[in-house]
């Protein structure tokens, strides 16, 4: 079956167990993309970002901190901080309630 078919059936409300397990071998292929899109970096920019790396070793404790945290003393967006901390091998990662916005991921040095 292609995909094409596949979304024709499903618009049409035809939906079968053929279809069913094609959906979720495209789910499996979209996350394994996803996870090797996610840890991917081009040179250049591993690069550049070795010295903002750097600056986040050297505020990082054993006392947990958030992205926001983070990009707060580094001065970078959190965006950016979060997928900086993702990349550093070697952190502890738990979880730390933030009032207002629940639990979210903390990061120290291990």
């Amino acid at each position: 079956m292609t995909k094409r078919e596949m979304y024709e059936v499903i618009a049409n409300g035809n939906i079968n167990d053929e279809v069913i397990e094609m959906a979720k071998n495209e789910l499996v292929k979209m996350d394994e993309r996803n996870a090797k899109r996610r840890k991917s970096t081009s040179k250049k920019k591993s690069i550049e970002n070795e010295p903002i790396k750097a600056k986040i070793l050297e505020i990082l404790t054993d006392e947990p901190m958030t992205a926001s945290e983070v990009a707060e003393k580094v001065e970078i967006s959190v965006q950016k901080a979060s997928a900086l901390l993702r990349q550093i091998d070697g952190l502890n990662v738990t979880e730390v309630k933030i009032k207002g916005k629940g639990k979210v991921k903390g990061y120290s040095v291990a």
